[in-house]
């Protein structure tokens, strides 16, 4: 599997959409590219977001039998593409939310 690509095994639900992508991962931030289609929170329609992309991810790679924390910092539209940037500790979320 090529470098910042993950399998999510709900992945299959949107065949017609691109995955997310990884653009950056250190122990503070996920970075990820969301594509048109996906939401960054839930919504009433219950579809898979990114943000449950992204916990699953963390999970997988760091074998975590918890939960994982990851909050994104901003959102951006569902029919929208572009980064979209997430804070892993709480920490990393306060303070970039009061930037």
């Amino acid at each position: 599997m090529p470098r910042g690509t993950f399998s999510h095994p709900l992945t299959s639900h949107f065949s017609l959409l691109m995955s997310p992508s990884i653009i950056f991962e250190d122990n503070h931030l996920l970075v990820l590219n969301k594509p048109a289609g996906w939401l960054v929170q839930g919504d009433k329609t219950g579809d898979v977001t990114l943000t449950d992309w992204g916990k699953d991810y963390l999970k997988q790679k760091y074998d975590n039998p918890g939960a994982v924390f990851l909050h994104p910092v901003h959102r951006i539209d569902r029919p929208v593409s572009g980064a979209v940037i997430f804070a892993r500790t709480d920490k990393a979320l306060g303070r970039l939310t009061a930037m």
